[in-house]
Formats: structure tokens, sequence, C-alpha cells
């Protein structure tokens, strides 16, 4: 079934839907109904995907590279575009600088395997935060 388009095809126009017909029960009503709105009818099929994946993977952009076999930087720039299609501006990243000890641990934890090398190049680059747990 197609999708009411988002305004008139021909002028640009705004949409009101005069109709709409429930094929269970074969009731028809008849008026003049605004389509909702909502911030997600512009997100295309790809944004609204991402979308849902970043939900299932409660939001850890480290899981989303398996899932979706995507490049840390690529998922961060998708989560942005995302965000600018929801309506709203990214907020600047402060990338945290990390001091030799810190940068030791980060070595450390790589090194005996409880990070791996994705994780630690964030760390170091200042995408994550380090908290030593």
């Amino acid at each position: 079934m197609n999708q009411l388009p988002k305004n008139c095809p021909i002028c640009r126009g705004s949409i009101v839907v005069t109709r709409f017909f429930c094929p269970d029960c074969q009731t028809s009503v008849e008026g003049n109904f605004i389509p909702q709105q909502s911030r997600f009818q512009n997100l295309t099929t790809d944004q609204m995907n991402f979308m849902l994946t970043f939900v299932r993977s409660e939001g850890r952009l480290n899981r989303m590279e398996e899932i979706l076999g995507l490049s840390y930087p690529t998922l961060k720039n998708r989560l942005n575009e995302l965000i600018m299609a929801l309506g709203f501006q990214p907020e600047k990243e402060v990338r945290t600088k990390l001091n030799d000890s810190q940068r030791q641990q980060v070595l450390d934890e790589l090194e005996n395997g409880r990070i791996d090398s994705n994780q630690a190049l964030r760390y170091l680059q200042g995408e994550d935060e380090f908290n030593l747990s």
C-alpha cells in the first residue's frame, strides 16, 4: 500500500485527507483531516533503519560497527545526519586529551585483551572518554 505523500505532488501545497477506509470492517469516514505531523516522517528508509539499529544496540556505536559492518567515523557521520534530519544540531565534540599515565592504561587494557584495537584508538584519539573501571 502506498504511503500518504507529505505534500501535494503537483504544487507542493499542504495535504488534507478527506476520506479514510477500514478494509477489515468496510467502514468509510469522510471529512477534513490533517495528517499527523512527526519529526520522523521526513526520514529516509536508510535513516529510519539506522535509527532502529541505534536503539536496538542501546546507542553503542561499537556494537553498530559489528552489526552494520561500518567504521566508527562512518557511523558518527550517519548519526549526525540523522540528528540534523530530525531538526536538531549535533553537539560539538569535546575531545579529551589523555595524560601519559592514561595512555599507558589504554595500551595495557588493549594488551590484556580487555578492549579491542578500535576502542583503544577511540580512547587515544579522544573520541570516547576513558574511564578506568
